[in-house]
């Protein structure tokens, strides 16, 4: 259900349609492994996010909000595109030079607003192909700044000094980090200290296109490259946490809210643009005291549990959204796309999407159920879990886990075992959103139904698992 704080549900914004405004600006901020309990307003201890805060409580804050997939390229192309990501053919995280992105035939956010007439710009990381073919500005972005991957895809030790070993692995693999304008390198980055500057060159860079696009519509896309490892922090907020490192880098990542809602405010869009809020999956665990918190939920990153998909989201439109909602419905990434088309008027992508139209919650709507189902996928293709409302079952498998394992420190990982092995089990997530009891022996029914939800799952999206190809996945994009 939504909770409303301070404001009668009983209000303007009860109906379902689109407001028939001038088109809204969208910014979507997007975090890489911030867990859910890593902001203020969501648990977080001895660091405070004043922004994000104050954007919660002039918006909605989701509690049950869950990335697409625990793992970043698959989350990215899910969000994008309103799909599952192994409908469209991506799973995983790509690697520098891969010959596989998010195939050009797929329709983005971005795509569905340029034909509304939006300017679409990228700031961050884009991590869905590094080939030209691939690249942000094939997908629907007019301008692009960020890197093509993940900022631990480098040469560089856990300790942020150079590999100099050329037997080494990674720098094999790794060349220096490209920071990237459109389609050409700006800057290598090679530091740590050059990490450090990521989040104010991505905040920077949207500032300047939301100065430069005031008389819209526009849409941001501002994926920041932290808190994923290696985290850094500019002097400005260096040590003025009392979590160390990992708090500097959220205070930083809260002043960049601050500074994007400060150009709306100053370039008077305050009133006409909504703001999202929310990460590609939970925290990389292993990492230790450079990694984020699940807020007490099982497990996380690259894990099916809730630890690994349950994210923060606050989504914030002045005169749209009710100030101080709190609200516990089911709800996913993949649900932006459809609706921010209905916001924006644009069509929805001809090919099937999997993402609902949750216009209704972001109007305070308590007794909205937009979405009832959910999918666990991960690995290039396994069904790992199925959800219905509060119901989840986790289907046999195995995979990463982070419990009875000693955790790293100081930007060193600790172990993470893949091969785990998960029995079947039922988990009641309003009573245990820790996923600590299972109940199948006590609800058998309801392990009969959750498992026909699966094999719906299987028959249209595969499963391999189970060896079962889907009936309607697509391929990614390749490159010979």
């Amino acid at each position: 259900m939504c909770a409303l704080v301070g404001i009668s549900a009983f209000t303007i914004f009860s109906t379902e349609q689109a407001p028939k405004a001038t088109s809204p600006n969208i910014i979507l901020i997007f975090m890489d492994d911030l867990g859910y309990g890593d902001l203020s307003c969501y648990g977080a201890l001895q660091y405070r996010t004043p922004q994000l805060d104050k954007l919660a409580g002039e918006g909605v804050r989701f509690t049950n909000f869950l990335a697409a997939q625990a793992v970043c390229s698959a989350s990215r192309a899910a969000l994008l595109t309103g799909c599952y990501p192994n409908r469209v053919g991506i799973s995983g995280a790509l690697f520098p030079n891969a010959k596989v992105g998010l195939n050009p035939d797929e329709t983005t956010i971005a795509e569905l607003l340029k034909e509304k007439g939006y300017a679409t710009g990228m700031f961050g990381k884009w991590h869905l192909g590094d080939k030209p073919e691939f690249l942000p500005t094939k997908q629907g972005f007019d301008e692009y700044v960020g890197l093509p991957y993940s900022n631990d895809m480098w040469a560089v030790h856990y300790d942020g000094k150079p590999i100099t070993n050329e037997s080494d692995n990674r720098k094999k693999s790794f060349p220096y980090l490209p920071l990237l304008s459109n389609n050409d390198t700006i800057q290598e980055i090679k530091t740590l200290d050059d990490q450090a500057k990521l989040t104010g060159i991505y905040t920077e860079r949207a500032v300047n296109f939301i100065k430069k696009h005031k008389k819209g519509p526009f849409f941001v896309y501002l994926p920041h490259s932290m808190p994923h490892v290696p985290i850094a922090a500019s002097a400005k907020f260096k040590g003025k946490s009392n979590q160390g490192t990992y708090g500097d880098v959220l205070l930083e990542i809260d002043w960049s809210v601050g500074e994007i809602m400060k150009a709306l405010k100053e370039n008077g869009l305050d009133k006409n643009t909504m703001v999202i809020f929310t990460s590609d999956n939970g925290p990389w665990l292993n990492y230790g005291n450079h990694a984020g918190s699940s807020g007490g939920l099982r497990e996380g990153k690259g894990n099916s549990f809730e630890g690994g998909q349950r994210v923060p989201c606050i989504v914030r439109w002045k005169g749209v959204t009710p100030e101080g909602v709190v609200c516990n419905k089911l709800t996913s990434t993949i649900d932006l796309l459809p609706t921010i088309a209905n916001i924006c008027g644009a069509k929805l992508p001809t090919k099937k999407i999997d993402g609902v139209d949750i216009l209704p919650l972001l109007k305070g709507n308590m007794d909205a159920t937009p979405r009832k189902y959910f999918y666990y996928y991960y690995r290039r293709n396994n069904l790992e879990a199925v959800r219905r409302d509060d119901w989840k079952l986790v289907l046999p498998h195995e995979g990463r886990t982070y419990e009875g394992q000693q955790p790293g420190n100081d930007g060193f990982p600790g172990k993470a075992p893949e091969n785990h092995p998960f029995p079947l089990a039922l988990y009641d997530l309003r009573r245990d959103p820790s996923e600590r009891y299972d109940v199948k022996e006590l609800y058998p029914e309801i392990v009969t139904e959750l498992q026909k939800v699966a094999d719906e799952a299987r028959d249209d999206l595969g499963d391999d698992l189970t060896k079962r190809e889907g009936k309607n996945v697509r391929p990614s994009g390749r490159v010979k």
